[in-house]
């Protein structure tokens, strides 16, 4: 397993993380088994678990929580928050008054006293970033977070929060969490570019696309009994998709590797990225993805991928896993009302 610099942190990161979102009543809700997971990344080299309030409503936590018994001071533990943790609005978001609960509950379930990374999961448009960096500073100071990020934050709004932070005397997002893979690559862009510049560390989720980089999700064929189908439905059956798996299975049995191996060494080849979070539901998904962990990619397999997906282009369809501005979700903000458009 290769260790790499989580960003300009100080911390040093395996180039697989151990996603835990699979981790309770959402997909494995066997408490025991999970944990076996646990211990069997930690044991193979995997030295980062990243985890999320939201995840089965603390019940992921929960389960990380257990397994880091007599191993947590040799893991980096990260954990997330802002997305809705009950019907109360205001147990979501990056509220100071939300933020300052949800670390709590969080450092309980993980029974720990201190998290390595704390993440926004989501920005939320409708908190001054300045409220949001001021708490995560306020946190790291009493010694309940090491260092904070987001996920899924658009180039120009990490570039506003690293100028906030400057102004305000804040510390500053020192990570981003994106979805990265063969048929997402939107982010090589402006994202990707970004996080180098402010020496932002980078970890990957979704780098199988939501599994469709598996290989099980095939052309003309019938779509497998998958928690994957049932919650993304149009992703797991978009021709344009299916139609660039087609042409990388190929490619990937020329080089002697699966696609799945071929999509997770792409990802973590790409040098602003410090890690690719696998999210295995079963320790035979586990064993699976861990036994690519060697595979590295020749500069000529590499430039055979840009030409069936080309770089900073988005194939797959995110399907509401992506983040989605105003500008985009509010109609008032994409159009004039009526009266200013008869006027004009």
């Amino acid at each position: 397993m290769q260790y790499r610099p989580l960003g300009r942190t100080g911390i040093r990161v395996s180039s697989y993380c151990l996603g835990t979102m699979m981790f309770g009543k959402l997909a494995n809700a066997d408490h025991e088994a999970c944990v076996s997971m646990v211990h069997k990344a930690l044991d193979f080299g995997i030295n980062v678990i990243d985890t999320a309030d939201a995840y089965s409503q603390g019940e992921s936590e929960i389960i990380v929580g257990k397994a880091l018994k007599g191993r947590r001071n040799n893991v980096v533990l990260a954990t997330k928050a802002a997305l809705p943790m009950g019907e109360d609005p205001n147990q979501r978001g990056g509220s100071r008054r939300w933020i300052t609960r949800a670390v709590e509950g969080s450092l309980q379930r993980l029974q720990t006293d201190h998290i390595d990374l704390y993440q926004i999961h989501r920005m939320s448009p409708d908190v001054d970033v300045e409220e949001t960096l001021s708490v995560l500073t306020d946190l790291m100071r009493a010694g309940k977070i090491r260092a904070f990020g987001a996920s899924t934050v658009p180039a120009s709004d990490i570039v506003e929060a690293q100028w906030a932070a400057e102004r305000r005397g804040l510390a500053r997002f020192r990570t981003e969490q994106p979805p990265y893979s063969i048929l997402n690559r939107a982010i090589e862009h402006e994202v990707l570019p970004t996080c180098q510049r402010y020496g932002m560390g980078v970890m990957a989720w979704s780098p199988l696309a939501k599994g469709m980089l598996t290989g099980r999700y095939r052309r003309g064929e019938r779509q497998p009994d998958s928690l994957r189908v049932k919650f993304f439905p149009k992703a797991m059956s978009d021709e344009a998709s299916l139609g660039a798996v087609e042409a990388l299975i190929p490619l990937a049995e020329s080089a002697g590797i699966s696609l799945m191996h071929m999509a997770l060494a792409f990802v973590v080849a790409h040098p602003a990225v410090s890690a690719a979070i696998i999210g295995p539901r079963t320790m035979e998904q586990l064993d699976g993805l861990l036994a690519g962990a060697d595979v590295v990619l020749t500069d000529d397999l590499l430039d055979r991928i840009d030409a069936i997906v080309p770089p900073a282009c988005d194939v797959a369809p995110l399907e509401g896993a992506a983040y989605a501005p105003p500008s985009i979700t509010q109609t008032s903000l994409r159009r004039r009302s009526l009266i200013e458009r008869a006027a004009a």
